[in-house]
């Protein structure tokens, strides 16, 4: 059941793109059915997998449709599912966008051996920043899996591991970092790197006050004080983001 409030215009205007190829109707019933996907995934991540499959039965050949079902199908910890829908995702668009998740899918599965094979079929420059430092996270977190702590250190130590800027995906990356870090016992780095999420995490949160600026410089001042300087990107934006977010672990 969809709610009255809840309009096609709502939903995101690039996924709105794909419906074009459906009727009207099916077209504006597909969209309230995203859209209530997106405003239930944190919350009732069970109700918004219901709303993706009762899009993906209306509109089964559309990209952003069989995506959306896969993130719920994780949210949810149906990882089977979850790459069954990605490998479709992926097939129909062509894009390799949603890897990290097929990666945290295969480890959700209990197979990080295929989840590292399948991070590694992909040449990494080829793909989004966002994506790239998002597969790490993932291939750290299979390296884990199989009790790799020092691959797992290895996995993330890449060019976006920089303490003085943050991007939407740096805390992401710092947490996994320190996370990896206190595993090997390495505590007084991992807090670094803690403080140093906290301190992008807040950085962020100020930029999007400021919409026109899209990288943060971060100055650190004897580890007690923060200096945030704002900046021009002069590469873009890697600030977009899916309803998903991939972290360390799979979901439980």
């Amino acid at each position: 059941m969809v709610p009255d409030d809840v309009q096609p215009k709502d939903l995101d205007r690039i996924a709105r793109a794909q419906l074009k190829t459906l009727s009207k109707e099916n077209a504006d019933g597909v969209a309230q059915h995203l859209v209530m996907v997106a405003r239930l995934i944190e919350s009732d991540p069970a109700l918004a997998h219901a709303h993706a499959v009762s899009a993906a039965r209306r509109a089964g050949r559309i990209a952003v449709v069989r995506e959306t079902l896969a993130i719920t199908a994780y949210s949810i910890g149906d990882f089977a599912l979850a790459l069954r829908e990605l490998r479709t995702y992926r097939r129909i668009s062509g894009r390799d966008d949603q890897l990290p998740l097929m990666v945290d899918s295969e480890r959700g599965l209990g197979r990080p051996d295929r989840a590292l094979e399948l991070g590694r079929s992909v040449v990494r420059s080829s793909l989004a920043v966002e994506v790239q430092v998002l597969l790490s996270i993932a291939m750290s977190g299979a390296r884990l899996d199989l009790g790799q702590t020092d691959a797992a250190l290895d996995e993330l130590q890449i060019p976006q591991l920089d303490p003085h800027t943050a991007f939407s995906w740096s805390p992401a990356l710092f947490d996994a970092y320190a996370s990896v870090l206190e595993d090997l016992g390495r505590e007084v780095e991992a807090e670094q790197w803690w403080q140093r999420s906290d301190r992008a995490s807040d950085a962020i949160a100020a930029g999007d006050r400021e919409p026109e600026d899209d990288v943060i410089e971060i100055v650190e001042e004897d580890q007690d004080g923060v200096v945030f300087e704002e900046e021009e990107d002069e590469a873009g934006s890697s600030s977009e983001q899916s309803v998903d977010g991939t972290g360390g672990r799979p979901a439980e």
